[in-house]
């Protein structure tokens, strides 16, 4: 009786090993990078079924990660020909400045590419170069001289990241089918509104954040999708933001729109139901808007207020549903007293009100002998 115990107990130990064996090999693996961007795979593949264990004799294999490959920081002037079973490609901070189709032949299960830090050039980005491709989700294509958005981009595509280059305009026919795009950042590059007029991002259903920081926009961007929870559009030239803006986009959570020229908004502009974050520092403000109870920080530093009129930010106070704002920051204003202290009956949840220094009229405002 105790020896087939025994037996029972030595054989489900033995499966628990084997069990524990596979689950470690089977796991898609993450490195600690900073650099890099692995994510965690639905249906992960088993290192050993991988027969020749390949690597481009440019690159690192690691086996404790097998589905990635690293060729950043190599001096590469070309894409080195990528095996079959690698999931995650690593070309960042290289001297490669075209792409063709040729490395990506038999790559079929590429997830992840980062190619930022390089030095490509549009002329030099064969138009079929991504066809192949049809697992692709992340493209880091930032710190570039690209000049367009590179076509025929798979439509798996989830994540683009084209910041840092020299693009000016967003052609409708090469955007339009990324209808997958959950996030597009194009922060640091030559936009105008020319350049992003008509529907070019209207069809892309599941994008949810938008990146156009530090381009040269004199208007807001027009016809986002309904899906969009973040707008960036930080350090342009835009002066307005035009009445019931945002009815197209009414999930949004977050605008930033500092460094701009705005001097005045709608007074309901911002009446929206899920908006959480709204930054709108550095600009030419000095008329006071409505405040949605959602609404959790606000930024009007580096404006020209004179005056906080909080009955007007905030006309109505429901105890049952109060509202959330937790931090305000008011600093580089025209400010000459306290904030009324009706703003802590209005906002309850307040945590922080930052006056900081405020600007000296007599620097802005000329004199009365004048």
């Amino acid at each position: 009786m105790m020896s087939l115990l025994c037996r029972r107990t030595i054989q489900t130990i033995f499966i628990l090993v084997l069990l524990t064996e596979l689950q470690v090999l089977c796991q898609d693996y993450e490195t600690n990078y900073d650099d890099y961007d692995v994510e965690e795979e639905s249906q992960p593949e088993v290192p050993f079924l991988v027969e020749s264990y390949e690597c481009a004799r440019e690159c690192i294999c690691p086996y404790s990660y097998p589905f990635a490959m690293y060729c950043d920081h190599q001096k590469l002037k070309a894409i080195p020909d990528v095996p079959s079973h690698i999931h995650h490609l690593y070309l960042q901070y290289n001297e490669i400045e075209a792409i063709t189709s040729k490395p990506f032949t038999n790559a079929t299960s590429l997830r992840d590419i980062n190619l930022s830090h390089n030095k490509l050039q549009s002329s030099r980005v064969e138009r079929e170069a991504f066809t192949t491709l049809r697992h692709l989700i992340h493209l880091h294509l930032e710190h570039n001289n690209l000049e367009e958005v590179p076509p025929s981009l798979p439509k798996t595509l989830q994540r683009l990241h084209l910041g840092f280059n020299k693009i000016s305009k967003i052609p409708a026919d090469t955007i339009q089918k990324l209808t997958s795009i959950t996030v597009l950042d194009l922060c640091n590059n030559r936009l105008t509104d020319a350049g992003i007029k008509g529907k070019a991002l209207s069809g892309m259903k599941h994008l949810m954040q938008i990146n156009m920081c530090n381009n040269r926009l004199k208007s807001m961007p027009s016809d986002l999708p309904e899906s969009l929870l973040q707008l960036s559009v930080e350090n342009n030239s835009i002066s307005s933001i035009p009445e019931g803006y945002f009815k197209k986009t009414p999930k949004i959570l977050s605008l930033r729109a500092a460094r701009n020229k705005l001097k005045a908004v709608p007074y309901n502009a911002f009446n929206l139901s899920r908006l959480m974050d709204l930054n709108l520092g550095h600009n030419q403000l000095s008329k006071t808007f409505f405040i949605p109870k959602t609404l959790e920080h606000l930024y009007l530093n580096h404006n020209d207020y004179k005056e906080l009129k909080v009955s007007l930010m905030c006309p109505s106070v429901d105890q049952d549903n109060p509202n959330k704002l937790t931090y305000l920051r008011i600093d580089n204003n025209k400010l000459r007293g306290p904030v009324d202290f009706h703003a802590y009956t209005c906002f309850p949840r307040m945590r922080m009100i930052f006056y900081g220094e405020q600007k000296k009229l007599e620097e802005y405002e000329p004199s009365a002998k004048e």
